[in-house]
């Protein structure tokens, strides 16, 4: 039979290492900020078969020259965009965005790009959005922001999130940016997300944020992975960059085909292919 003493010892050892092992399970990062917002002010759940909702989307079209860029959306992107039922539809619970191997007004493909301009703009709160996404070379699905004021305010100065971008031939990774006076195209504020069991294209994810006028967070299945803050510009642009994101952005959600990110698709990429959106969601504290 063990001895008082010997009991205590023990005892004592065992609160030791218990005591250990919560602070270990407990530690945070100190310099992330995470905050829940709950209070639902957008949704679409995409129940209604047919075209999206109009109170809620509208189109870019065409190749990026009707919009000002050049050609290929200022990215050599190959794609045409449409609002064609071939390109864009609600079916199922689901919005597809349907890409396209097809000559169509001077393009080699066809896809689709809605966004939310005009019609839902807000600034701060959490965006998500539940997708299952394209596979191959050449494939470049997005779920981003933009600020509204681009038509005056020219981009990058008018601010760009990037809350899910997917290079075709990457199934296991993603990677949220952000673009600004400062950081913007290939200068980007970015970090990549690698899943380590599963991929982006054979099942749905949940890609968000969450931005306050401090900080953006972002998350794949509410894992964050990203917080950019002002600091982190400052730090990253050496004092140059600009924070932008004060005022209210719109969403949209694209498939591009080509351009300088993914590169032109070859002779092992599928056509036709399809983004499918579950719900997009944004919610307010």
């Amino acid at each position: 039979m063990m001895n008082i003493k010997s009991i205590y010892t023990a005892v004592k050892g065992l609160f030791i290492l218990s005591v250990a092992a919560l602070l270990n399970s407990c530690e945070v990062d100190t310099t992330q900020t995470v905050t829940t917002f709950d209070n639902l002010v957008m949704s679409d759940e995409f129940n209604v078969d047919g075209a999206p909702d109009s109170n809620l989307w509208t189109y870019d079209l065409g190749d990026g020259t009707s919009n000002g860029l050049p050609a290929g959306w200022g990215n050599n992107e190959l794609q045409y965009y449409t609002d064609r039922p071939e390109n864009v539809s609600v079916e199922n619970g689901y919005l597809l965005i349907t890409a396209r191997e097809e000559s169509f007004q001077g393009s080699s493909y066809t896809s689709a790009r809605l966004k939310t301009q005009g019609l839902f703009e807000q600034a701060y709160g959490r965006y998500e959005a539940r997708i299952k996404v394209p596979y191959g070379q050449g494939y470049w699905p997005a779920f981003w922001l933009l600020g509204n004021d681009c038509d005056v305010n020219i981009w990058p100065a008018c601010g760009e999130i990037d809350v899910m971008e997917f290079v075709g031939d990457q199934p296991t990774k993603v990677f949220g940016s952000a673009h600004g006076p400062g950081f913007s195209g290939g200068e980007s504020i970015s970090k990549d997300y690698v899943l380590e069991n599963g991929r982006f294209d054979t099942e749905f994810h949940v890609f968000g944020i969450e931005w306050s006028p401090d900080y953006i967070n972002y998350y794949v299945d509410d894992v964050l992975y990203q917080q950019i803050t002002r600091e982190t510009i400052a730090e990253e642009t050496d004092g140059e960059g600009e924070w932008v994101f004060d005022g209210p952005f719109y969403i949209i959600l694209n498939v591009a085909i080509g351009g300088e990110l993914p590169g032109s698709p070859n002779a092992d990429t599928i056509f036709p292919q399809t983004m499918l959106v579950d719900y997009v969601r944004v919610y307010q504290e």
